[in-house]
C-alpha cells in the first residue's frame, strides 16, 4: 500500500540515489518549487546522488541552461539524464532514415546541432515532409496554439507511407506555469492509432534509464538497486517507468494529477489517492503532495 509521507527527509535514509523529474516536481517551466529545490539540497548534502531524470526533448547543456535561468541552483542536483540524450545516438544512427521530418519548434533544434563527442553530426537531414524516410518528433511546433488535431492529416499520410516516428519526449502533456500543453507524446499517440511504428527513448522506457544509471556510475557512485528512489508525478512516465525497473517510487501527487486528490495539493486525500490508484493499477512505494 502507498503511503503518504509529509517530506523527503521521511525516507531519505533509504536511499543514496535520485532520479528525479523535473516539470510538476521541481519547476512548472516558469519558476524553480523552493522548497523542492531546498529538498534535493538537503539530499546531496546528507551524502545522496541526484540525477535529473527529465523528457525533455533537448540534451542535457539545454536543460542546464533553462535551470539556471529558473534560479535552481547547481548544488540541487548532480547529473542530468534527458529524453533527447537517450534518442540521439538512435536518431544518429539512422534508426528512423537518413532524411527525417521534424515535427517540432525552433527551441528544439538543439536536438540535432547539439551532439555528444560519441553522436556522428551532420548524418541526418532535416526535410519536407515529402521527401522524408522517418519522423523525428520532439513536440508541437507551437504548443501555446497547436493542438495533435493539427497534425492529424499529415500524420495519416506518413503512416500510409509506412514511416517510422522517433518520440523524443513521450509525455503527453505538461503544466507550464498555470497552463496546460502537449507534449509529443500526444501526437504519438496519435500516430500509433494510424497503424504507425513509434521509437520511445524517454520516460517509462528502459533508454533513459541505462543512461541515467550510466551518468549515475560515472560520479563514481556504485549505488545498488534498492538504495535508487525514483521522483514523479506522471502516473505513465514517472510511476510506471520506476515499477518497470524494479525502483522504488515517490509519486509527487500534486502535480499532473492533483485535482483528483482533493482541494489541497500540497495534502492529498487517502481514501482519494488510493480509490484513484488503483483504478491506474499502480502502487508506488510512496506518495508525497509537493516534493519538499
Amino acid at each position: 500500500m502507498t503511503r503518504i509521507i509529509p517530506e523527503l527527509a521521511a525516507v531519505s535514509a533509504h536511499y543514496d540515489a535520485l532520479f528525479c523529474d523535473l516539470w510538476g516536481c521541481v519547476h512548472d517551466g516558469v519558476v524553480a518549487f523552493a522548497p523542492a529545490v531546498a529538498a534535493l539540497q538537503a539530499f546531496r548534502a546528507g551524502g545522496g546522488a541526484v540525477v535529473l531524470v527529465t523528457n525533455a526533448p533537448r540534451p542535457r547543456t539545454d536543460v542546464m541552461r533553462q535551470l539556471q535561468r529558473l534560479g535552481v541552483p547547481r548544488d540541487a542536483w548532480d547529473e542530468i539524464a534527458t529524453s533527447g540524450d537517450a534518442a540521439q545516438w538512435a536518431m544518429a544512427s539512422g534508426a528512423v532514415g537518413r532524411k527525417v521530418w521534424h515535427i517540432g519548434a525552433e527551441k528544439d533544434l538543439t536536438f540535432f546541432d547539439d551532439l555528444p563527442q560519441d553522436v556522428p553530426a551532420g548524418t541526418v537531414a532535416r526535410v519536407a515532409p515529402a521527401e522524408a524516410e522517418g519522423i523525428v518528433c520532439t513536440g508541437l511546433a507551437d504548443d501555446l496554439t497547436e493542438t495533435p488535431e493539427d497534425y492529424r492529416a499529415g500524420l495519416m499520410l506518413a503512416a500510409q507511407n509506412r514511416m517510422p516516428m522517433l518520440c523524443v519526449n513521450p509525455d503527453i502533456v505538461v503544466d507550464w506555469g498555470g497552463r496546460r500543453l502537449w507534449c509529443a507524446g500526444a501526437l504519438a499517440q496519435i500516430y500509433e492509432q494510424m497503424g504507425g511504428r513509434v521509437l520511445y527513448f524517454g520516460k517509462p522506457h528502459p533508454p533513459i534509464y541505462d543512461l541515467a544509471r550510466r551518468r549515475l556510475a560515472a560520479l563514481g557512485r556504485d549505488v545498488p538497486e534498492d538504495r535508487i528512489l525514483c521522483v514523479g508525478d506522471g502516473i505513465g512516465t514517472d510511476v510506471a517507468g520506476a515499477a518497470g525497473e524494479g525502483l522504488d517510487c515517490l509519486f509527487v501527487t500534486g502535480g499532473l494529477a492533483a485535482e483528483a486528490f482533493g482541494p489541497d495539493a500540497a495534502a492529498p486525500d487517502p481514501a482519494l489517492l488510493a480509490q484513484w490508484l488503483t483504478a491506474q493499477k499502480a502502487a508506488p512505494r510512496w506518495a508525497i503532495g509537493q516534493l519538499r
